[in-house]
């Protein structure tokens, strides 16, 4: 983050002014407060945002940068900005859990990815129940809405946040232990056939999935948790600097995930799949003295489940959260995908699993590019232009794919072209990704930061998990079928290409529902339609039915596998 000259909060008047600062719950309608900074003064005290001077840099005066006390003035002044409040900078000691914890989360996304994408496979499990330790692994996010209200409702000792996030990364921790401890993940080659297979010792699919759901409730855990505090925290920041605590922490997650997914297919075809869950029950482990030593007031007055039950419905019935959520929700249902893709690059043009590994660690590269793109460049555009433009150059990617299958590539490898038409996807999401986080965390009423954020996710969450229902369904329309296009017979895959990427592009349809900044947000809030409760009611019979959905489609993986159409 790039410190801003001149201007700092040392002084009382700028103080005031700022805690005076006019925001969304400012309606004087009391049936309708969304409440987004409610009872949350936007400076805690003085002393939080005192003027940072470099001689403040020692043990006694200020223990929270004391680490930095050595460096280079420049260094210094970039990593605590003189101009926002010492609980936003990233960097002091008592804040630094904050960006560990989202770069543990990339961190272990990218190491579990590849290892669960191949180990089952490896142990024998058919597809039927590599869909099952799939879904046993995101199941555990569909309660990312009870995590958050838990936090908010119930004190762990003492604490609404760093408890809950100990016991997260220890219980993901203590999961991959276990897998390693109670069975061989060595891999035997085999004398006669010298190929490589399971020991005897090796873990059943059972017991796999078992620690995976542990692992997965732990992970997911100390996730609502991170985001909570970020949501608290993201209040405190300036107007001027707003939304780069929570670029910064992104980037700190997808640059874990971008460097520890092509780590983790290294390490697997290297060491064998037992380094990969040694490295998974370390990694959360080194999370814990971060803990520790994170700021959180402890004991603080908690409101009544009910009270915080209302809170969340007056938020809810808000124009300002059911409007533009509308939005994400719609707009996330039609990124419907081409489902016939991948088997169309593997089987008609030949690419191999290691072609196909490098499309998928380019694309997380690109991603991370993406969100860096946006923290530096596009963060001050309107959300609106944000998405039109990314989606219009989705498209002009997508229709790419067109001339791909016709063979068009302009004298490029069908490889190299492909890497053009279908990464760039990942980079225009990465653009995409911020924006909808950073209009979710100034929706979040004041104490109930957990379990709204985690709501508002949720819902994002599951109109993905939508669109790739829908992608399935759309490959019952054309015959795209393997044997098909290994006939030769390709018009199938080409009408399901342009089918897709005209859903995908009618997204932009709706763009009028997402505001265009967050001062038409607070707009919307004073909007005569505010205050709906109709609005409010078709947000959350979305949100759970869309939950409820997600949890049966598990459920029958689990207890039913192969009820999809898979081998069993």
């Amino acid at each position: 983050m790039s410190p801003t000259k001149s201007k700092t909060f040392s002084d009382s008047t700028t103080l005031d002014a700022l805690n005076k600062r006019i925001d969304i719950t400012s309606n004087p309608n009391e049936n309708q407060p969304l409440t987004m900074e409610q009872h949350v003064p936007l400076v805690e005290k003085e002393s939080d945002v005192e003027s940072f001077e470099l001689g403040d840099i020692d043990d006694k005066s200020d223990k929270g940068s004391a680490w930095a006390k050595d460096l280079p003035p420049s260094w210094i002044a970039h990593i605590f900005p003189s101009n926002i409040p010492h609980s936003v900078q990233l960097m002091r000691k008592e804040n630094l859990a904050v960006p560990a914890c989202y770069l543990c989360v990339g961190l272990l996304q990218g190491l579990s990815g590849p290892f669960l994408n191949v180990y089952p496979r490896f142990l024998g499990a058919t597809e039927a129940q590599q869909a099952t330790i799939s879904s046993i692994r995101s199941l555990p996010a569909l309660f990312k809405l009870g995590f958050g209200f838990l936090s908010d409702t119930v004190p762990f000792m003492g604490y609404r946040r760093k408890s809950y996030m100990f016991v997260g990364w220890l219980m993901s921790s203590i999961s991959m232990f276990s897998l390693f401890m109670f069975s061989d993940l060595d891999r035997i080659v085999n004398d006669d056939t010298n190929e490589m297979g399971p020991s005897e010792n090796a873990p059943t699919i059972g017991f796999l999935s078992f620690t995976v759901l542990m692992f997965g409730t732990g992970f997911w855990m100390a996730d609502v948790m991170g985001d909570s505090v970020v949501a608290e925290k993201a209040k405190l920041e300036p107007e001027a600097t707003r939304g780069h605590l929570q670029s910064n922490c992104y980037a700190c997650r997808f640059f874990g995930l971008m460097i520890s997914a092509p780590i983790s297919t290294v390490i697997y075809s290297s060491m064998g799949p037992k380094t990969v869950i040694i490295i998974m029950a370390i990694v959360p482990l080194l999370m814990l003295p971060f803990i520790y030593n994170l700021k959180e007031t402890k004991n603080v007055e908690i409101k009544g489940t009910r009270d915080q039950i209302g809170e969340i419905w007056r938020t809810v019935c808000s124009r300002a959260v059911w409007q533009p959520m509308g939005f994400v929700y719609l707009y996330n249902v039609l990124q419907v995908g081409n489902a016939a893709w991948r088997e169309y690059l593997m089987t008609i043009l030949g690419f191999t699993d290691n072609q196909m590994n490098s499309l998928f660690i380019i694309s997380v590269v690109l991603l991370y590019v993406g969100v860096m793109a946006y923290k530096y460049f596009f963060i001050k555009w309107s959300w609106r232009s944000v998405y039109i433009i990314t989606t219009l150059l989705n498209t002009v990617f997508s229709s790419l794919q067109v001339l791909l299958i016709y063979g068009i590539t302009f004298g490029l490898s069908p490889f190299l072209f492909a890497l053009g038409d279908d990464i760039f996807a990942d980079f225009i999401g990465g653009i995409q990704f911020l924006p909808t986080t950073i209009m979710m965390v100034n929706l979040c009423p004041a104490g109930s930061e957990g379990a709204s954020y985690a709501m508002f996710t949720t819902m994002n969450n599951s109109a993905m998990h939508m669109s790739t229902a829908f992608s399935t369904i759309v490959l019952k329309i054309w015959d795209v079928s393997k044997e098909t296009m290994m006939g030769g017979d390709l018009s199938g895959l080409v009408k399901l290409t342009i089918l897709t990427t005209v859903m995908q592009t009618s997204g932009i349809l709706f763009v009028k529902l997402l505001p265009n900044t967050k001062e038409d947000l607070v707009k919307l809030h004073k909007d005569k339609y505010s205050g709906s409760k109709i609005g409010g009611f078709l947000f959350l019979t979305i949100t759970f039915l869309s939950i409820a959905n997600a949890l049966v489609v598990s459920f029958l993986n689990i207890v039913f596998p192969g009820w999809a159409g898979e081998s069993r």
